[in-house]
């Protein structure tokens, strides 16, 4: 009987699988169609919040589709939850209620009607980031808005047009967002400057790293998110960085890299084979917790004209001990190195420094000051006058350079974009100041110095208000 019954389910399974296979080998060559996407709502939301998915579903698509990717999606976080505010807020869009006067759209009345901003602030974002708005508060990106209205000769001598702080400084740095009849001036508007001025007077933005509307930690972990303002002539850290073994690793591998770890918990060797700038800046390893605080870590201020101590840096002493953060970058650095590599390192960094200083940064000061003391040079503005050009981009090109590429294992630029290019910019430098002095001539002034029409007055939302 058993024998039977084998032999009948014996013949039952060929006969499924002769069905079967030309299912399947159908199922492999058939045609890939699109499949529709399609977020549904299936937790629990307020019905105003509804209406804002439901609306920039149709109207943003793009918008749409970053959120409903995102950690804030997927935790039951809404348009509605970042973007409220109240009545009285100086930032709510009047523009925004015309929403709830279209009869002809399904959430166009005035039930769904619910104040909203345009600006989502470090403040907004603090109810459910607490310690990372505090973090970032404190750091220098954002209040690089503070500092560089303290030393930027562009900014305090009107060297360069309203316009051209716009288009260029104010979109890394910030603008200070200004509301005129309800709306955003287009002159602040838009606007995600790591030390933008919020009309809630908060300073910064998130989104200059977590990007809207996905806010992906990922995103913010790549070193490119990093590149869009550390690049050029003047700070080319994603330059060097990609020049580096760290850069060239990542180029190799960062395809393996588990850029979606969660937040903390990214760790070197792991996730990670060499690390990007949020590596070695931020992100934590060991006993060395995560910041959102860029000035932590750092022993000098590589991009001041002269190397200072970050506690000792005038415009923005940091509230640290440098030898505690170094301890905490070492650390960081003995993730993957061993003792004598990472001791090493830094020794060879701080000597680069100390040439730096000494051999072409103070000289080169020292005979600025003695041409301005002699009225060979002219104080009145900056940049109109050629050694005045030749000071400034002896410390913010090929000085900031220089220090960079020794401080991030990037030798071409510590040598031919950097020390190298100091010496030709010395010796000019010296070769036409001793010169005016031999003559007791003064140096040429240029009378035709293009678009020099900034305004100087230092803003109040910035800095306290000066005679």
């Amino acid at each position: 009987m058993k024998r039977i019954l084998l032999i009948v389910a014996l013949v039952c399974g060929l006969a499924g699988l002769a069905v079967a296979f030309p299912l399947v080998a159908e199922a492999q060559t058939a045609r890939n169609l699109p499949k529709e996407k399609e977020f549904r709502i299936v937790r629990s939301m307020p019905k105003e919040a509804v209406a804002c998915i439901e609306c920039h579903k149709r109207e943003n698509p793009g918008i749409f589709g970053d959120w409903a990717q995102s950690r804030h999606a997927s935790a039951n976080i809404t348009c509605l939850d970042c973007h409220k505010a109240e009545e009285f807020d100086p930032d709510v869009s009047k523009e925004h209620y015309k929403q709830y006067e279209r009869a002809d759209r399904e959430y166009g009345t005035r039930e769904y009607k619910v104040p909203v901003t345009a600006v989502v602030t470090p403040k907004d974002c603090s109810r459910c980031h607490p310690d990372e708005a505090k973090q970032y508060s404190r750091s220098k990106h954002a209040n690089t808005l503070e500092i560089i209205w303290k030393i930027d000769p562009w900014l305090n001598k009107g060297m360069n047009s309203d316009f051209e702080r716009l288009s260029g400084c104010f979109a890394c740095h910030g603008t200070i967002l200004k509301v005129k009849d309800g709306k955003l001036s287009p002159n602040t508007w838009p606007n995600v400057g790591v030390g933008r001025i919020n009309p809630d007077e908060s300073r910064g933005s998130c989104t200059s790293c977590h990007t809207r509307h996905r806010f992906s930690v990922m995103e913010a972990r790549k070193p490119e998110a990093c590149g869009q303002c550390h690049l050029g002539p003047d700070h080319p850290q994603i330059e060097i960085y990609m020049e580096s073994k760290h850069g060239d690793i990542y180029t190799a591998h960062g395809d393996t890299y588990n850029w979606n770890a969660a937040p903390g918990t990214w760790t070197p060797g792991v996730d990670y084979r060499a690390p990007t700038c949020a590596g070695c800046h931020m992100s934590g390893a060991g006993s060395v917790l995560t910041s959102h605080d860029v000035t932590e870590r750092l022993a000098w201020e590589t991009q001041a004209p002269l190397t200072v101590r970050p506690q000792d840096f005038k415009p923005f002493p940091a509230k640290t001990n440098w030898q505690v953060e170094r301890d905490k970058m070492k650390e960081i650095c003995m993730q993957c190195h061993g003792r004598s590599w990472t001791d090493g390192h830094f020794i060879k960094l701080d000597q680069s420094v100390k040439e730096y200083n000494e051999v072409y940064f103070k000289p080169v000061k020292k005979m600025l000051d003695d041409l301005y003391a002699k009225g060979l040079l002219d104080k009145a503005k900056f940049f109109d006058e050629r050694l005045e050009v030749e000071y400034y981009e002896l410390w913010h090109h090929e000085g900031r350079r220089a220090r960079f590429g020794a401080a991030m294992m990037a030798p071409d630029y510590a040598w031919w974009h950097g020390f190298y290019e100091c010496k030709k910019r010395f010796s000019n430098f010296m070769e036409e100041a001793r010169d005016l002095i031999k003559h007791n001539k003064k140096a040429y002034v240029a009378k035709d110095f293009p678009n020099a029409t900034g305004n100087t007055s230092k803003p109040s939302e910035v800095l306290p208000k000066t005679k």
